[in-house]
């Protein structure tokens, strides 16, 4: 069994982004002799996530407004007291980020077979900030056989 890590940044855009991690991860696989086995992928940060769903532009718009319901931008969070803990000088207002984070994942593993990822036809691996602009760092572990 073989076990390669990968690091790779993304840089997103401003408030929500969803990215298709795919073409990534196919790259990937495309360099590395694992016939059968997983990906993980798995997100270092704590105001991303991760999620496999369809990459649809007006189901990411849904997926959006959806997870601002959850956690309103403009709603009260403690988090948010900068004047009350330590923080840099550049900290954001972000409470609202770290809660829709906590309703996703921040990994997913994915199957290899054959060579490929054992993904639906509609299925496509996506990283989520919840409060970009940023640089984002991913680990993708391929391990197998």
């Amino acid at each position: 069994m073989t076990i390669t890590n990968h690091f790779i940044d993304i840089e997103t855009e401003p408030g929500i982004s969803i990215h298709n991690l795919n073409p990534y991860i196919k790259d990937l696989l495309a360099e590395n002799p694992v016939t059968n086995g997983y990906v993980l992928v798995f997100a270092r940060h704590t105001t991303t996530a991760l999620f496999i769903n369809e990459y649809e532009e007006r189901l990411l718009d849904d997926i959006k407004v959806y997870l601002e319901k959850l956690a309103p931008p403009d709603a009260k969070y403690l988090h948010n007291d900068l004047h009350l803990r330590v923080v840099p000088p550049d900290e954001p207002i972000n409470g609202h980020s770290h809660l829709m984070a906590i309703t996703l994942n921040n990994s997913e593993y994915i199957p290899i077979v054959e060579g490929n990822l054992a993904l639906g036809t509609w299925q496509s691996v996506m990283l989520i900030d919840l409060d970009g602009p940023r640089k984002r760092n991913l680990l993708i572990q391929i391990f197998g056989e």
